[in-house]
């Protein structure tokens, strides 16, 4: 059985508790893209964890958790998380893959330099390395975990790339120039470091499928922003579709369940058309009630944009997600409303339409809102969907009808126990 759990939005849905949730009944979880530019919040028995580099299947003593070769692997950020696992008292099994490709320290320094550098115009960016490392990644000027282990080619690599990086260092952005001899160095303790971990992950995934071990795939962000089908350019650099990940995980084979995430309202953080969203003292309360800490991001702490459900944009996730089914996060975070706005329309030019638009009709679409009845009680004690109130029955129904795929799951609140099956 192989599994997917991708976002239906623009990320922040709530991935890491459902992956959590499912790898109590999996064999392997794999990361498949992305890098630390964004977070997964795990609330169990052991505590409050924010993972960024690891799955989030490591808290659990029989899974085996994958760094998939379409990962930005940032190798100190890995080591750190590892480090405060352990420190917590959780040893996870991880492997790496040797095909994955290596965050360098210059990746982040461009990052930060463009942003600088675009001001106003920026894409909102985690400064991570994240679009720079992939950038160099299809440029073929960046390194993969098997290219440490051969000095000589390393050295010859780095002569090469860094006339390259000293060039836009120096004349475009104003920068003193990277040394060799330093990033010689990095790579090496990059290379004693990591590899302890490191296998071929694609025959041992292969293997593992033959064997018939459940598999699951989590992905990063959200299908809003996919370089391909989000809302480019202010997308992620690595595709965050649930397909992708046979590519970015090397296990080229049916993905038998994908689950899309969405929360029961909006959250967003970065730049990019967000048609949904709310302001002021109406979205300051939806944000400090959002979720166990509020709503803001896992990686950079910057308040979340937020808004409400949006079922056109939702439905559209689910769609190019290949969604088979839903699960629907943060429902009981609605309770204090007597009234729940949903988008579900769009106008575009004084024309309505249930259409997903591209980045430059989005950045003039008007939000279409239907308003619903709230059940204005705590719900964060049931366990059992049919217990729920009446009027949040109807709200999520509503919900699955306009999205047009089968809400399975609902969340009502952060805690790993506090899921209900449909």
């Amino acid at each position: 059985m192989i599994k997917a759990i991708v976002g239906a939005n623009w990320g922040d849905e709530g991935k890491g508790k459902l992956t959590d949730v499912f790898a109590n009944e999996s064999d392997i979880i794999v990361r498949f893209q992305g890098g630390n530019n964004a977070g997964h919040t795990i609330i169990n028995d052991q505590g409050k964890f924010a993972l960024k580099m690891l799955p989030s299947g490591v808290f659990y003593e029989h899974t085996t958790n994958v760094i998939g070769n379409g990962v930005a692997l940032n190798i100190p950020a890995l080591m750190k998380e590892l480090k405060e696992l352990e420190d917590r008292g959780v040893k996870p099994k991880i492997v790496v893959s040797d095909r994955a490709q290596i965050v360098m320290s210059y990746h982040k320094l461009f990052d930060e330099l463009e942003e600088t550098r675009l001001a106003d115009a920026k894409f909102g960016s985690t400064k991570s390395g994240i679009a720079p490392f992939y950038s160099d990644k299809f440029a073929k000027i960046g390194f993969q975990v098997a290219e440490l282990f051969n000095e000589k080619w390393l050295e010859s690599k780095v002569e090469r790339i860094l006339d390259i990086k000293n060039t836009l260092l120096v004349n475009l952005y104003g920068h003193e120039p990277l040394d060799k001899n330093s990033i010689l160095n990095e790579l090496i303790e990059y290379r004693n470091t990591i590899e302890p971990f490191v296998i071929d992950t694609f025959t041992y995934l292969n293997d593992m499928h033959s064997q018939g071990k459940n598999i699951l795939f989590e992905g990063q962000l959200g299908a809003l922003r996919d370089p391909d089908f989000g809302i480019y350019p202010y997308s992620t650099s690595s595709s965050t579709l649930a397909h992708y990940a046979t590519v970015g995980a090397g296990l080229p084979h049916k993905i038998d369940e994908v689950w899309a995430v969405t929360k029961a309202y909006s959250s967003c953080v970065g730049e990019g058309a967000f048609v949904s969203e709310i302001f002021d003292e109406e979205a300051e309360e939806l944000r400090r009630r959002g979720g166990d800490a509020g709503e803001y991001g896992v990686n950079t702490g910057r308040p979340r944009r937020v808004g409400y459900f949006d079922a056109v944009a939702t439905k559209y996730g689910c769609k190019v997600q290949g969604a088979t089914h839903v699960a629907l996060t943060n429902i009981d975070v609605l309770s204090y409303l007597d009234e729940i706005k949903v988008v579900v329309a769009y106008e575009y030019n004084g024309e309505v339409s249930t259409r997903f638009g591209n980045i430059t009709e989005l950045e003039s679409a008007k939000p279409i809102i239907k308003s619903f009845k709230g059940w204005n009680v705590d719900i964060t004690q049931i366990s059992t969907y049919e217990d729920l109130p009446e009027k949040c029955i109807a709200y999520i129904e509503e919900l699955e009808r306009l999205i047009d795929t089968r809400i399975a799951i609902v969340s009502n609140g952060p805690n790993r126990k506090q899921i209900m099956y449909r």
